[in-house]
């Protein structure tokens, strides 16, 4: 069921990954370390799959900060180069 948010774990875990310009600019606002929402992901829960996504299909997913703080991060899959990008993160309280 959750065959492109496995493929994505399992690229990032395999250091396939890549941080987009927007990802940086949102991590850095937040406060939220790269390798927090790297390492959130083994432990994350999906919220939503979007395989029909364009350009590339991607996952919303529930992470955690070392402190209890939740926030979501969209990764995606590059099929072309077989790498998982990290799109963006928010906290769930922001509109």
């Amino acid at each position: 069921m959750a065959k492109l948010y496995d493929t994505i774990r399992r690229l990032v875990a395999e250091e396939r990954y890549v941080v987009g310009e927007h990802a940086v600019q949102r991590l850095e606002e937040r406060g939220i370390l790269e390798w927090q929402a790297v390492f959130g992901l083994e432990a994350g829960q999906l919220v939503r799959e979007r395989p029909d996504d364009q350009p590339n299909p991607a996952v919303e997913v529930q992470e955690q900060l070392p402190d209890g703080t939740e926030f979501k991060a969209v990764w995606s899959y590059l099929p072309r180069s077989e790498v998982a990008k990290l799109v963006t993160v928010h906290f769930f309280d922001e509109v």
